[in-house]
Parts: structure tokens; sequence; C-alpha cells
């Protein structure tokens, strides 16, 4: 299954600080011991509400997390590269070192594995113990491509990535109501982290209600 595990949150102070330079408005700010006062959130997503250009503030804030998502997952999540920088675990180098187990592949949404992926993981393990035991340079080659070509796109992969708040806003919204739960799973860990409202657009209480 997909998880999600925040690492670190840096960054959103200094941006805070610095939203207000271009007015020279740092006297009006209520920031106080890392609390960030009702004028502030105000002003931030004024700027942010008016378009990327004037929510630079947000690339300030960085997060990093490590992520456990299917290959189809990640090939939605590459096409945001603007504040997004990922390191893979790799697959040219660790795919033949071990058995495939169900445990590597995203189940389907009743929580189970179909036939097909059954046999699958079969002829995969078949040939991960060929490669491992052919002695021809040209056989491993071979049986290497018939291994990456027959992955599914189930296969969970985990990635450490670090994101700006600005990229995490825009993936949010442009995310609300896809298909694929695993989004949903991502905007419900974007509402986790600190200062959220930065990302959602939906400024809480001090009771905690909107």
């Amino acid at each position: 299954m997909m998880r999600i595990k925040t690492l670190e949150v840096a960054g959103i102070g200094p941006a805070i600080h610095a939203m207000r330079n271009p007015m020279d408005s740092w006297d009006r700010s209520d920031t106080r011991h890392g609390q960030i006062g009702p004028k502030d959130q105000e002003l931030s997503e004024r700027l942010a509400a008016a378009g990327a250009e004037h929510a630079k503030h947000l690339r300030m804030c960085m997060v990093w997390a490590e992520i456990w998502a299917p290959r189809y997952w990640w090939i939605e999540f590459d096409t945001y590269r603007v504040g997004v920088e990922k390191l893979s675990c790799s697959t040219m180098h660790k795919l033949t070192s071990r058995p495939l187990t169900f445990e590597d592949f995203e189940p389907t949404e009743d929580g189970c594995y179909s036939q097909h992926l059954t046999e699958t993981v079969k002829y995969l393990n078949a040939l991960i113990e060929g490669y491992n035991s052919a002695k021809d340079a040209d056989e491993k080659k071979k049986l290497w491509r018939y291994l990456i070509q027959a992955l599914p796109q189930s296969l969970i992969q985990r990635r450490t990535v670090m994101i700006s708040y600005a990229a995490l806003r825009n993936m949010y919204r442009q995310r609300n109501g896809h298909r694929l739960k695993e989004w949903e799973a991502f905007r419900d860990w974007c509402k986790t982290l600190p200062e959220s409202w930065m990302i959602t657009g939906v400024i809480q209480d001090a009771t905690g209600t909107d």
C-alpha cells in the first residue's frame, strides 16, 4: 500500500518574513515565536490566490518525505518538475537481489491480488533466478531486458522527495477528485503538514474549525 513518511519541514518562518519584503511591511507582521498570526495568514493566502508569481514565499517552504508508491502513480507525479527533487531506490541495482512477493505490488481496490499478477510474479521470479544463475554476459543482458519489460505498473517504488509548498499547493488543487486513490492519500498527507493552510487554502481558527 502507498505510504508517505514526513522526514523534515523547513523554511516556513523565513518565508513569512520574506513575504513582506516587496512592500517593506515587516512592522505589520503579527507572527510571534513561530506562531503565524492572522494578518500574515491573510496576506499569504491573498498572495497565493493572486497567482504563483505573487506567492514566491511558498517556494521557500520545503518538505522532505519518503514515499512508497506504485509505478503508475509515479508516472503522474513526475509531471511535476518545478519545486520538486527526488532520489529513487534503484531498479537497476536491486531488482534482482531477491525474489519478488505480493508485498512489492499495490493491491486492487478490494485489497486482493489478481490471478494475472500471481502468474506474473512467478514469471518475474523465474527470470530473476535465471539472471542470477546465468554465467554468460549476453544471456544475463537478455534476461534483464525480459525482466524490465515484464514489470507491472503496480510495482511499488520508494523515493525520497523534496517538495516546495508552492508545488504541493498546485498538486493539491489539480489532483482534487482524481480517479487514482493514491492522489487522495497524497492530499490527505498534505493536510498533516505544518501550516497546511498554505497548501490547502483552508485557514482554521484557534478551535480547529474552518
